[in-house]
């Protein structure tokens, strides 16, 4: 129970991917950490790619960052129709510059890209979307996961188990 009296949010939108959204979510738990799935409206039931649904439990607007001490992204599609909400992109946004744990898998480098966190960050992706973040100023590599300060990327989910030792230790960095 390393991360008891932590909290994660996790953002959801349709097209997330099943596995990058579950195993966070029940490692976080397993951990200790309390756990909520934030939408860009809620409460919301989002489709996943492979058919299995997720309930927000906030809404990007309502959420206070405050009350969280990591923002995970998983990946899919659902990056893409995040960051067509305001809301979504501010909370990104706003936890980079408050050096909370921040974590994206897969395609969820598109929603750092719209929230402006990718300059002169050293990050990993599904490799489709190298280019999108290298125009976005990162410093793209191709490893298992990668940890530059506050900042927790890998690429598909096969990188999971590192990809979530990664965030745990990272959270238990935080204050």
């Amino acid at each position: 129970m390393e991360l008891k009296g932590k909290k994660a949010a996790i953002l959801v939108e349709d097209m997330f991917n099943e596995l990058e959204l579950y195993y966070p979510f029940y490692r976080l738990k397993e951990a200790g950490a309390r756990v909520a799935l934030v939408g860009s409206s809620a409460p919301h039931t989002y489709q996943g790619k492979s058919g299995l649904t997720a309930t927000s439990e906030l809404s990007a607007v309502d959420t206070i960052l405050d009350d969280f001490d990591a923002l995970i992204i998983p990946g899919g599609y659902a990056p893409d129709h995040m960051r067509r909400h305001q809301a979504m992109v501010d909370l990104v946004e706003k936890a980079n510059r408050q050096n909370k744990t921040l974590a994206a898998i897969c395609h969820a480098g598109w929603l750092l890209a719209s929230a402006r966190v990718c300059p002169g960050r050293r990050l990993t992706s599904f490799y489709a979307i190298k280019d999108d973040l290298i125009h976005a100023g990162a410093d793209w590599v191709d490893e298992e996961v990668v940890v530059d300060r506050n900042l927790v990327t890998s690429r598909t989910p096969d990188d999971l188990p590192a990809f979530m030792r990664a965030v745990i230790q990272n959270m238990l960095k935080e204050k």
